[in-house]
């Protein structure tokens, strides 16, 4: 976060293992040649104060190491949970504004800065220190247009989407589309939350075999602690907070992903276009002379995709059904021709051979029954190897397992179980004997 100009005439040491403090330092006489040794009730207290002011994030404030470090302009963290801490800087802010600056290098870590910051840099290639303060500023405007207030005190020269003239309210990723960097905003460029923030290594890192760092399995289950504070307690944090909080309980899947990988693996199972043909002899009609046997030959999958159209499914599910009918074709190579799309809400339409996706007619808007569209795709011809469903689950299913494989896309819904004219009314689940996949 780095709110002051940092004073740059301390020499770069290297970093050991100060005895008794608990804290990664340089040993004492060096300490006192390049200048103040760490005040460390005063680290400490504004720690101290940054958690009482945000109890949500406690867990995550008493997780972070702290390393003094000369190298460090004013405060830092690396991708591992350390704190690295310029002396002089501690001497010179204020314990309340400290605070506000433990609360802000610790939400790049629970944010997972480094980490998008990377994916972001591969995504759009970009390179150098100067892509990545833009990421470290784009991550401050993140954090920073709510982060105080409500007992913590704003640190001065603070970076912020409004100092910026940029909307709030924003993810990193958005800032950075809008950002630039140009002659006119120089006065950023002292601005260093270590790699922690914008995934480049620094010179002061300790690196992932240095001491105190946490480990993968330590850094989720921070995060978890963190997220179900905030479940605990929405009312008391901010919006952004909210909603980080339910994805690290609920992170975003690829489902269209898993949907292809479920079509797939159904595809490809044992039995799935199998069948017995006479276009090539068994070799085993060697062995019964006058009769000709036929050999057991594997014809490409056929699939049958049945879309729910009742009332409980809204137009943007609808619409979403046909961008899943249109994986389902890519998970088959491509081959259209082997895909059939049929709308069903209490009745079972026309069979629909899948030539454009967009062309597809979705009727329907009454109750659920997918029971009758089972049974009429399983009446075609040729029968499907594979029967993918695409519905919100409020329906009864067969009671039988059909004569092929079954994939289920379920869409999602917050009230599962809910009818307004029978409180009691439960849906039943999809069967065990279907592979189930979450869409959105």
């Amino acid at each position: 976060m780095n709110p002051r100009t940092p004073e740059t005439t301390e020499t770069p040491e290297t970093p050991e293992v100060t005895a008794g403090t608990g804290v990664v330092g340089l040993d004492a006489p060096e300490a006192s040649e390049a200048g103040p040794s760490l005040d460390l009730d005063k680290l400490f207290t504004a720690r101290l104060y940054a958690a009482r002011a945000r109890p949500y994030l406690a867990t995550a404030l008493f997780a972070l190491h702290v390393v003094e470090s000369r190298r460090v302009p004013t405060m830092a963290v690396d991708r591992h949970w350390r704190c690295y801490v310029s002396p002089a800087f501690v001497n010179r802010m204020p314990v309340e504004e400290l605070a506000g600056v433990w609360v802000h290098e610790v939400s790049h870590l629970l944010r997972d800065h480094h980490g998008r910051s990377d994916r972001v840099a591969r995504e759009r290639g970009l390179t150098g220190p100067g892509e990545r303060l833009r990421m470290n500023i784009a991550a401050d405007c993140e954090i920073n247009d709510d982060a105080f207030g409500d007992g913590l005190v704003r640190p001065k020269d603070v970076v912020d989407p409004r100092s910026l003239r940029l909307d709030e309210g924003k993810l990193m990723e958005e800032y950075l589309r809008v950002l630039r960097v140009g002659p006119d905003a120089q006065w950023l460029a002292w601005l260093d939350c270590g790699s922690g923030a914008d995934g480049l290594e620094r010179e002061w890192d300790l690196g992932p075999e240095g001491a105190h760092g946490l480990s993968e399995q330590e850094r989720d289950a921070v995060r978890f602690r963190v997220a179900e504070g905030i479940n605990g307690r929405p009312g008391s944090t901010p919006k952004k907070w909210r909603r980080w909080a339910e994805e690290a309980f609920h992170p975003p899947q690829p489902w269209r992903e898993l949907l292809g990988a479920a079509v797939r693996s159904a595809a490809s199972g044992a039995g799935a276009g199998e069948d017995y043909s006479y276009s090539r002899p068994s070799r085993r009609s060697a062995g019964v002379p006058g009769a000709v046997l036929p050999s057991l030959r594997r014809r490409p999958p056929r699939v049958s995709v049945i879309v729910d159209t009742s009332g409980s499914v809204s137009d943007a599910e609808l619409g979403s059904a046909l961008l899943e009918v249109t994986a389902v074709s890519q998970a088959l190579g491509g081959r259209r021709d082997l895909v059939t799309v049929l709308s069903c809400d209490a009745a079972a339409r026309v069979v629909h051979p899948l030539c454009q996706g967009e062309g597809i007619p979705l009727v329907g808007g009454g109750g659920t029954d997918l029971r009758t569209g089972f049974a009429r795709a399983l009446r075609a011809q040729p029968r499907p190897d594979v029967v993918v469903v695409l519905t919100d689950g409020q329906t009864p299913w067969p009671t039988a397992r059909p004569a092929c494989r079954t994939v289920v896309g379920l869409f999602p819904r917050q009230r599962r179980g809910w009818r307004e004219h029978d409180p009691e009314y439960k849906p039943d689940l999809p069967p065990a004997w279907a592979r189930v996949v979450e869409i959105g």
